[in-house]
């Protein structure tokens, strides 16, 4: 997580345009004022990082001013000497997650992780509406390596309203960081008939990733009379299968292949090809290459392709003759191949 973050926090302002040498105040707010906001900040647009957190008087670093703070900051983490963590020193860097030069984000953020707990309402507070999208990029990424749940309300307002989808991203990647107390913030986006496919997509990763950290949520969720849920849930159960040896999920897993919402069975038959014991799954997929749902026959016969289930071969291939999808008849053909080859 700890490259991925230098990457990102590197990346995060390669698509600004230079800014101007004056500031300009800009009317307006580009997405609505949200319930966990406040304070808003005016939206400005400024040649040299800056920052106004809460009430306290805007912070701006010039260049020279942000690499002596950055050179600072390395020289004290080096030396393993405690960070100031008063609301000034904190702001200061903050206001460093705008500057143009991705090694002195990278630093800042580092710096600020360091701080932990005590960065937290101010990297919120930075992730508010403005035009500094570089900052609000950074302070999601950082909030990344504090892991702290007192952010969940911030990072879950800047995933559904920022209009930037690193911003989303990456507010995504520290409820994921969080764990078991962000499951069910993550579950709501999947809850939310308005979230997008993009957010979709990432509250997926998101419970993939946390995995076996919330057992009994994900157990739970695999239950669910959201179908959305219970995708998502069984999606994410291979982690505390394999490492937990959890016969409960096994046991959730298996009936997923029987639910009546086509996705999840589909979901199911997926992740048992990804579990790698084909003596266990090989009998739970074949009767699914029979599934009246395109997608499950042609998952089951990819997971056991995978599974290199050499007792699925005659199945397969009475399956492959009568099969009237011409994308899964070759499917089937080509997991009998390769189940051949290998074997």
């Amino acid at each position: 997580m700890q490259e991925l973050l230098q990457m990102t926090i590197e990346d995060c302002g390669k698509e600004q345009k230079p800014s101007s040498s004056q500031a300009r105040v800009v009317e307006g707010h580009p997405w609505p004022r949200s319930p966990f906001l406040t304070n808003m900040p005016d939206q400005r647009e400024l040649s040299s990082p800056s920052m106004v957190i809460g009430e306290q008087q805007e912070i701006r670093l010039s260049e020279e001013e942000a690499y002596d703070l950055a050179a600072h900051l390395k020289q004290r983490l080096q030396e393993g000497t405690p960070l100031d963590a008063d609301p000034d020193s904190i702001a200061k860097m903050v206001a460093g997650l705008g500057d143009p030069r991705g090694l002195l984000r990278l630093r800042f953020a580092d710096s600020l992780g360091n701080v932990g707990r005590a960065a937290v309402p101010a990297l919120c507070q930075a992730m508010q509406p403005s035009n500094q999208v570089t900052v609000r990029r950074a302070a999601a990424k950082t909030l990344t390596l504090i892991a702290d749940e007192q952010s969940i309300p911030d990072l879950l307002n800047s995933l559904l309203t920022d209009p930037d989808s690193v911003v989303q991203g990456s507010a995504m990647g520290a409820l994921a960081a969080i764990g078991a107390p962000a499951v069910e913030a993550v579950f709501s986006i999947l809850e939310n008939p308005d979230s997008s496919e993009m957010q979709r997509g990432l509250a997926n990763w998101a419970l993939a990733f946390i995995g076996d950290k919330a057992p009994d949520s994900l157990r739970a969720a695999a239950i669910s009379t959201n179908p959305d849920i219970r995708q998502a849930a069984i999606a994410a159960l291979g982690s505390q299968i394999q490492s937990m040896g959890d016969e409960q999920a096994r046991e959730l897993l298996t009936n997923a292949l029987n639910d009546p919402i086509s996705n999840v069975r589909a979901e199911a038959a997926t992740l048992l090809g990804k579990l790698q014991d084909s003596e266990w799954a090989a009998p739970l997929l074949i009767p699914k290459l029979n599934d009246e749902d395109s997608w499950v026959r042609k998952n089951s016969a990819l997971s056991l392709m995978k599974l290199d289930a050499i007792s699925a071969i005659q199945d397969l291939s009475q399956c492959a003759e009568q099969e009237s999808d011409s994308v899964v008849k070759a499917v089937m053909t080509l997991a009998i191949k390769q189940i051949e080859k290998n074997n």
